[in-house]
């Protein structure tokens, strides 16, 4: 994924420096003198980390334009430059530099000349760059975007969802929620003929039965209480676009009949209004529910199905991805880890079998929220569940295979319980407390067993 630097100076010597780090690390950077509006520069795109020199003839005015960085962006790191005049005022330069950069929110204070270990080090906490596989293959996205992994599943869901793309057939997108079909829909609408056109979402589940069709039909003046002005909806805002209708099973019935009506005929009238508004709209729509059983109970419009279903997409949960596994946890380091300032450079094999045991009820999104806290809560450069033994437990409570009992038939029941323990002291890294917890017995009873194998050359030794 990209990330993009911004450096502050007008020395070239330190920014060559920057630089030529960044480079190597395939990192973008845009560099900007001073003087320079740098709200012209967040407008036209957003940046991982900031570089800023303090002058010494001006360090009010640099520290005024960290904080208003700082307040705009409160998550982005800053690294402030303290560039001294000389070495009799730099003891005391630096130090003033230091105290107004903690006060102003920044994560460090470099102080030329510039030391590379150093910068290297804070690159590796504040804008980790792993490499990650993106399934479309669209490098101008950012991290919010794009749609991480390389299994076969994935794979073949994007390739039909391109082949609709071009088409102005309306696509239903199924699937469990947390799988990533938003992601799909946007996809889509990047490989579509209307790119250059609006791109709308409607989330369906978040609003009451009232507010569905003035939100996406608009109103007039005075059509109810409350509307003091003549207001577009979200039709009308995606002409000549997509409109994307977020968790679509969530609708009434009787609003169903309505919004067929509209996509049949692409016209419809304001609340409120009597004139007919024409629309050129193409209709994405996902539903985290089995259609055809919502329409079996009468939740549902058969005919509204069909009208939605022009083309059909199914997003393949996460437990069913098990090669998208390690990309999407080091996806989600890239993101997250430079808020915990934390430098990971490998994942811990313990955890990754967890993972890939566990049914994920909230695939991508469950995922992302266990990665996050675990680099929060834990600490060092390999990331694990070891630090977070609720967050451990809570995954080891529903996995997809128990171990099957079959394995074990013709041992004795000594050699049984052997394998079983050491086999769970493998699982939790040999931590003790945790595995007699799984095994169901006491801490006593497992040191107890653990002596006995040490003892008889079963087990050199357990942490």
């Amino acid at each position: 994924m990209n990330k993009n630097v911004l450096v502050v100076d007008n020395d070239k010597d330190s920014t060559r420096v920057i630089l030529e780090i960044l480079a190597c690390r395939n990192i973008r950077a845009r560099v900007v003198g001073y003087g320079k509006n740098l709200a012209e520069f967040f407008e036209k795109g957003s940046f991982d980390l900031v570089f800023s020199v303090i002058r010494v003839s001006r360090p009010y005015d640099d520290f005024r334009l960290i904080r208003e960085i700082k307040a705009a962006f409160p998550q982005l790191p800053v690294i402030t430059i303290c560039d001294t005049e000389n070495q009799q005022q730099h003891n005391q330069q630096l130090l003033d530099v230091v105290m107004n950069a903690v006060d102003a929110g920044c994560s460090d204070c470099l102080v030329k000349p510039l030391n590379r270990v150093r910068i290297e080090n804070l690159l590796d906490s504040l804008v980790p760059n792993h490499n990650v596989a993106i399934a479309d293959h669209d490098e101008t996205l950012n991290g919010n975007s794009a749609i991480i992994g390389k299994s076969a599943g994935l794979i073949k869901t994007i390739n039909l969802a391109k082949k609709a793309a071009p088409t102005c057939a309306p696509v239903l997108i199924g699937g469990e929620s947390g799988t990533g079909k938003e992601l799909i829909s946007l996809l889509i609408h990047r490989f579509s003929r209307r790119v250059r056109g609006p791109y709308v979402r409607v989330n369906c589940a978040a609003l009451t039965d009232s507010l569905l069709e003035s939100e996406l039909f608009g109103h007039e003046k005075g059509a109810f209480t409350g509307a003091y002005s003549q207001r577009k909806g979200r039709f009308e805002m995606a002409h000549g676009g997509t409109l994307l209708l977020d968790e679509i099973t969530e609708t009434p019935l009787n609003f169903q009949a309505k919004l067929l009506r509209v996509l049949e005929q692409q016209d419809f009238e304001r609340v409120g209004g009597n004139d007919s508004v024409k629309v050129d709209v193409r209709v994405i729509s996902t539903s985290n529910k089995d259609l055809m059983a919502e329409i079996a109970k009468g939740k549902f419009r058969h005919d509204l199905y069909y009208r939605l279903c022009g083309v059909k997409l199914i997003i393949p949960p996460l437990r069913e991805r098990a090669d998208d596994l390690p990309e999407l946890v080091w996806h989600f380091v890239n993101q997250y880890a430079p808020q915990a300032q934390r430098k990971i450079n490998a994942l811990d094999t313990t955890m990754m079998s967890v993972f890939a045991k566990y049914n994920w009820p909230g695939n991508i999104r469950q995922l992302r929220n266990v990665v996050m806290t675990s680099l929060i809560l834990g600490s060092g450069p390999k990331l694990c569940l070891a630090d977070v033994s609720w967050l451990f437990d809570e995954l080891q409570a529903e996995t997809n295979e128990p171990a099957p009992a079959a394995e074990f038939t013709g041992l004795p029941l000594e050699q049984i319980e052997k394998q079983v323990i050491l086999e769970t002291l493998d699982n939790t890294g040999g931590n003790q407390t945790k595995a007699a917890k799984i095994l169901g017995i006491s801490d006593r009873t497992l040191r107890s067993k653990i002596r006995n194998y040490t003892k008889n050359g079963d087990l050199q030794m357990v942490s």
